[in-house]
């Protein structure tokens, strides 16, 4: 009986612990902003994320309105985002739909090739800093490969969204829903630049005191 005891209380006590352990996983998740539909609200929420972005607009000339617009329409800002899964009935949950992942739902593939060719083997998707060199270097390429101005928030997320490939190949001609998000986009970086326009010396003089 004393060794019957023992193991039934193991059950509890590892079920504890793993409770535990996935509260302290969550309590490290990066939040997502609190009002994502207003820029300078999230910057002055997430300074770090403003630094970010910013850096990676000098370095590969993508517009931080255009960034941002992107994560919000791939991810909700939200860092471990993932496609919904197939269900069978409608009720029980299979494979995901793809492997994209993190604020922009970059696939497997695509990420292999943004490290590979820039050396940054240690990006992950799931890091606010990586994403945005990653959407700014993606940018770049579509720009040396399409001809995509890179302030142009409408054809970049088309060619973000279908790849070069697809996007030569005009395969979001028979996607309607995509070019109306593909529009959405658009007007998003729109506002999010003219609310940028407003509080960017603020947030500069921020950067410059840390």
């Amino acid at each position: 009986m004393r060794f019957a005891n023992a193991g039934t209380a193991e059950v509890p006590v590892r079920s504890l612990l793993f409770v535990l352990f996935a509260a302290v996983l969550a309590s490290c998740a990066t939040a997502p902003p609190k009002n994502p539909s207003d820029v300078c609200s999230i910057f002055f929420e997430k300074e770090d994320w403003y630094a970010s972005a910013r850096k990676a607009q000098r370095r590969w000339g993508m517009p931080v309105p255009i960034q941002m617009a992107i994560i919000n329409q791939e991810s909700s800002f939200i860092e471990d985002a993932r496609p919904p899964r197939y269900r069978l009935l409608g009720i029980l949950p299979l494979w995901r739909r793809s492997s994209a992942y993190g604020y922009g739902q970059v696939k497997d593939e695509t990420w292999d090739w943004y490290r590979t060719k820039t050396g940054n083997r240690s990006a992950d998707r799931d890091e606010f800093e990586d994403v945005v060199d990653f959407i700014g270097w993606y940018a770049h390429q579509s720009y040396k490969s399409l001809g995509i101005s890179k302030s142009d928030a409408y054809n970049q997320y088309l060619a973000y969204h279908e790849g070069h490939g697809g996007f030569r190949r005009k395969s979001y001609l028979s996607k309607p829903w995509l070019m109306r998000v593909a529009r959405r986009v658009e007007t998003t970086a729109a506002r999010y630049r003219r609310q940028l326009l407003t509080c960017q010396p603020s947030l500069e003089r921020l950067l410059a005191s840390d």
